[in-house]
């Protein structure tokens, strides 16, 4: 079930969402509301369809069957142009990080120094400016992908495990990045595998198996009682099905 939250101001929808290769539902009917404001916390076990629902509510992936709405509006490319999406491997150009965002701000429809080197201060890589992208470490060019897909300035940030290879320092990095942007109005729709980090960020938690929503609910409520056994057996570390 949606959660209260979701139901009562909803901005993004799915309807009857299925994506199919050959004989198999990869996602398999999905409904979904999507609250305009917070962090909503995708989980499930590996294979259960997290990336793929990602993809499909950004429009990279076209479903099989169904249909995804934001603000009422069927998902097309003026719609995909107020979102971003960051993946779990930094997709940079090869160019300089400065250079990375004055992609992303032509894109928005500017093209300001100033703006580049504020957003480069607020990821803490205002001193690599003018370093070759490529040269960044791991966790840097995770947070150079947030920075331009910032630059932007989407209504809703699309993050599929964004953190996943990084180390501790890099983690807490790119999670202060993610909470300052939610709380400046941006929808976070956030793809994790790490319990630990769920329940430092969420608001919610969309919890998949098998290609189907098991569980949309608070994720207070989720940690502390969750309705579905799959989300019980999960978060008590036990194998579920996928």
């Amino acid at each position: 079930m949606p959660s209260p939250e979701a139901t009562a101001a909803a901005f993004g929808e799915a309807r009857g969402l299925v994506y199919q290769v050959g004989e198999r539902r990869l996602i398999d009917g999905i409904d979904l509301r999507i609250a305009a404001q917070g962090l909503s916390l995708i989980m499930g076990a590996n294979g259960a369809g997290k990336s793929l629902l990602l993809r499909l509510l950004h429009g990279l992936l076209r479903p099989t069957q169904g249909e995804v709405r934001w603000g009422g509006r069927l998902q097309d490319i003026a719609v995909r142009r107020r979102q971003a999406l960051v993946f779990q491997r930094p997709v940079l150009l090869r160019r300089s990080v400065i250079a990375n965002l004055r992609f992303a701000l032509r894109l928005r429809g500017g093209d300001s120094d100033r703006d580049a080197e504020q957003l480069l201060a607020e990821v803490g890589l205002g001193a690599k400016a003018r370093q070759p992208a490529r040269l960044l470490s791991g966790g840097e060019q995770q947070r150079l992908s947030l920075a331009r897909a910032l630059a932007l300035r989407p209504q809703v940030l699309f993050l599929d495990e964004p953190t996943a290879s990084l180390d501790p320092a890099s983690t807490q990095a790119i999670e202060d990045i993610v909470l300052r942007a939610k709380a400046r109005g941006t929808k976070i729709l956030f793809v994790t595998h790490d319990l630990g980090q769920a329940r430092r960020l969420a608001d919610e938690v969309i919890f998949l198996q098998c290609g189907r929503i098991a569980e949309q609910t608070r994720a207070d409520q989720f940690f502390a009682n969750p309705a579905s056994a799959a989300a019980g057996d999960y978060l008590a570390g036990r194998l579920v099905p996928h």
